[in-house]
């Protein structure tokens, strides 16, 4: 059996770099789009001041995106460095998606954000925001296959065991790509980037109109990214409620984790406000309640019974006992393919053979038939995650997008009603605000992938069979080795933004005019000038 540290040690390494990728994917996907608004409001107006603005954006865009690249390149390898009986046993499912994304969407986006960049004089405007639009289709499309393939862990949808070949093997690729779970994620997901980017051209525009620079600039942005950002917020918001109902028929286990509800309540079932949950005594140690909120909430009704904590137990006990056969039957089929009894034991439990899987580390000698009833309890226990971070990480998400929402519907009246400019308050909190959907975004993934343990493909792979049996050292260095390296190129990416965005537009006559900053008493003429500029 592999050391229970590496396999940790593992999961650390990948959480590791999956949240530093993850600080530059989202705004990526929504800069992408907001960049290529610009242009068309610049293609169809005319007015160059939107060139100006297109171009500047498309400078932090691509650093954003350069540094997104170059972390995420790594990841793909460590699914087969780190993560090899993972790669062998799905990888037939998880490669097409992959390979997709890259043939497909990498390859576009990367072959355009060059002429993206460099061919505004050697395109047309028209041609111009044709390669601005592919760009922006690529991202999003590169984003839409990884989490197909992320969705298949979550929701193994399309894929069927092969007792022969010892391997799932692709059944459906339409299951697969139009899987509920891919489809929910994939737009909570990429809206979600939109707001990210929202808030950052917002916070940028704000710390420009405090300081008085870039006004023509950063007055159209701001209210661009106001308007984009309220309808983007309130989108994620609600595709998040159904990708939570989604999540929820999936994966039982994760709603009740996310929701600390350890016993299985008559509904409507009560929703915890907040708790305090114990995985040790297996109840909220504090907990404020709303009463009949939760059932309709997860499940739309009044009437649907949401499964406790206790249920789920319960329930992956019945499921480790009629896996124990499927195990028992690979063995001898492992030996002798041909085996029909062993063929037809398999099939009466193949439904069951990853949870048959997940006591094998509690029997002795790694044998599932001779799991004790304790040992199958324990496996049994193991079938609830992390039930105290599952239900803080979704509550700081859902509280940060609310706070967001409250944020942009302020923007977008202070905005329309030219009003902005005298909310020095408002200024001054714009930029503070631009990293909370970066940690939004995180807690979201945490509250992800967390949910998904105790297995890498939820119901058929447990995490601790999955990982490369490489030592304890080689792990430690290598994570070391990037957690250092992936530091470096948030250091080397904040630099950049910060120069980029210190230096402002540039100007080709058209955009910055930067008034000198009034003196007492003149703030009538520059309040004047700087309408003039519009």
């Amino acid at each position: 059996m592999i050391d229970s540290t590496v396999v940790e040690l593992s999961r650390w390494q990948f959480a590791v770099t999956a949240l530093y990728h993850y600080l530059f994917v989202p705004l990526t996907l929504g800069l992408s789009f907001f960049i290529a608004a610009v242009e068309t409001v610049y293609v169809t107006t005319g007015k160059a001041i939107y060139r100006e603005m297109a171009e500047f954006w498309a400078k932090l865009f691509v650093v954003n995106m350069a540094l997104g690249i170059a972390t995420g390149l790594t990841m793909e390898f460590e699914f087969g460095t780190n993560w090899s009986f993972y790669s062998g046993f799905v990888g037939d499912i998880f490669g097409a998606p992959l390979a997709i994304e890259g043939l497909m969407a990498f390859f576009m986006e990367s072959t355009f954000v060059g002429l993206m960049i460099f061919g505004w004089k050697r395109l047309s405007k028209v041609q111009h925001l044709l390669v601005t639009y592919l760009v922006a289709f690529g991202t999003n499309l590169s984003a839409l296959w990884i989490l197909i393939a992320n969705s298949f862990m979550q929701d193994p949808a399309g894929a069927k065991f092969n007792p022969v070949t010892m391997r799932m093997e692709l059944d459906s690729f339409s299951s697969l790509i139009f899987s509920h779970d891919a489809q929910a994620k994939f737009v909570h997901t990429s809206i979600a980037g939109y707001v990210t980017a929202a808030i950052f051209v917002t916070g940028i525009s704000a710390y420009y109109m405090y300081r008085n620079r870039h006004m023509a600039m950063a007055r159209r942005s701001f209210r661009m990214a106001a308007l984009f950002g309220v309808l983007a917020t309130a989108g994620v918001i609600t595709l998040g409620d159904a990708l939570g109902f989604v999540g929820g028929q999936a994966q039982p286990s994760k709603l009740a984790a996310m929701e600390a509800m350890w016993q299985t309540e008559p509904a409507p079932a009560a929703f915890n406000v907040i708790a305090w949950p114990s995985q040790e005594q297996k109840r909220n140690l504090f907990e404020v309640q709303v009463p009949y909120v939760l059932t309709p909430l997860l499940t739309h009704t009044m009437t649907q019974e949401i499964p406790g904590v206790d249920w789920i137990e319960a329930d992956a006990a019945k499921r480790i006992a009629n896996g124990i056969p499927a195990v028992a039957a690979l063995k001898v089929l492992s030996k002798d393919p041909t085996n029909a009894d062993a063929l037809a034991q398999f099939n009466s439990h193949q439904q069951d053979l990853g949870y048959g899987f997940l006591v094998k580390r509690y029997a002795p000698d790694q044998d599932v038939e001779k799991a004790t009833p304790a040992d199958i309890q324990k496996a049994a226990g193991d079938a609830v995650p992390n039930v105290f971070a599952m239900f803080w990480s979704f509550r700081v998400m859902v509280g940060l997008g609310l706070a967001m929402l409250a944020y942009f519907v302020l923007a977008v009246i202070f905005s329309v009603r030219n009003d902005v400019e005298n909310r020095k308050w408002f200024l001054r909190l714009a930029p503070w605000m631009i990293p909370i959907p970066f940690i939004a975004n995180e807690f979201g993934w945490l509250t992800a992938e967390i949910g998904r343990q105790p297995w890498t493909v939820y119901g058929l792979l447990p995490t601790w069979m999955s990982a490369s049996s490489h030592s304890v050292g080689y792990m430690v260095f290598s994570l070391i080795g990037f957690v250092t390296l992936y530091t470096v190129f948030i250091v080397i990416e904040m630099t950049l933004m910060v120069k980029f965005i210190r230096k402002g537009p540039s100007s080709h006559g058209h955009g910055d005019h930067a008034p000198p900053r009034p003196a007492l008493g003149g703030r009538a003429a520059a309040v004047a000038m700087m309408r003039k500029e519009d």
